[in-house]
């Protein structure tokens, strides 16, 4: 009896152990992530040796597939999402986006989520069905605007890639980047060209997530990085002249955030 009973004891906490290390295992642990976006993203960019992404791999042991390039805005997701299918196929599990900043930054206008047009729809609500008049919504697939490019993007890789975990990540607080006289870039503080904060895209970002059923991860709020004020100049590239593009030690500070943020997002499905 009590062997019988020891070895009862014995299985349930086996299972126990077992389920408790299923919870606490990382979901993202090992997995295969591509990752699109722009300089902070860009393994080129010399603003930092580590990037956040690489600190992931080393905590997290993903394999990144890195296609951020310096400049770029939301309109070169396609391109980077072919050059990703291209290289891989189907043989990944998620994708990360992070991008917008320089949309912002080249004056690219909010625009709208949404296109209407006045149509007939048959439906029958408590009573027989018959046609009737409705106002329908499209997609405004309109590249010159910030919205639409989202639109744009999200489309073609929901198409591309069906059973694909996608995540999108604000753009994160930004001040003054001055490279040269053709490139002086502003502090947050100031509207861009069309009149608008940086906190709109950050807005509209947000906002893709309800639109198009992606998990969306506030960096802007949630990694701390806040350049405009000096004593956070530690975590950019340089005081004076840098405060766009975060260093190793604010790498690091998004890559903590995202390690978090990421615990409760299944990488696959």
């Amino acid at each position: 009896m009590k062997s019988k009973l020891f070895c009862t004891i014995t299985a349930i906490l086996m299972a126990v152990t077992s389920v408790a290390q299923t919870i606490t295992a990382h979901p993202w642990q090992g997995k295969r992530v591509a990752y699109f976006g722009d300089s902070i993203t860009d393994p080129r960019n010399k603003a930092s040796v580590k990037k956040y992404w690489s600190y992931l791999q080393e905590w997290l042991g993903i394999n990144p597939y890195v296609y951020g390039v310096s400049g770029r805005q939301w309109n070169d997701i396609p391109r980077q999402a072919e050059k990703l299918r291209a290289e891989h196929g189907n043989d990944f599990d998620a994708i990360l986006i992070f991008i917008g900043t320089n949309d912002y930054n080249a004056g690219v206008p909010i625009g709208e989520w949404f296109t209407e047009k006045d149509e007939q729809v048959m439906a029958g609500i408590h009573e027989p069905k018959h046609m009737v008049d409705r106002k329908r919504r499209y997609p405004a697939m309109d590249k010159g605007t910030y919205r639409g490019r989202i639109n744009i993007a999200l489309d073609t890789l929901k198409r591309m890639f069906p059973t694909k975990q996608i995540v999108i990540l604000t753009p994160i607080h930004r001040a003054g980047f001055y490279a040269n006289d053709k490139n002086w870039q502003p502090t947050e503080d100031y509207t861009n060209k069309c009149g608008e904060y940086i906190s709109a895209y950050v807005d509209a970002s947000k906002e893709a997530a309800n639109i198009w059923a992606v998990p969306v991860i506030d960096l802007n709020a949630s990694c701390g990085l806040y350049p405009l004020i000096d004593e956070h100049a530690q975590y950019f590239n340089k005081a004076d002249t840098d405060r766009l593009h975060p260093n190793d030690k604010g790498h690091e500070r998004m890559a903590r955030t995202l390690a978090y943020q990421l615990l409760t997002l299944p990488c696959c499905f």
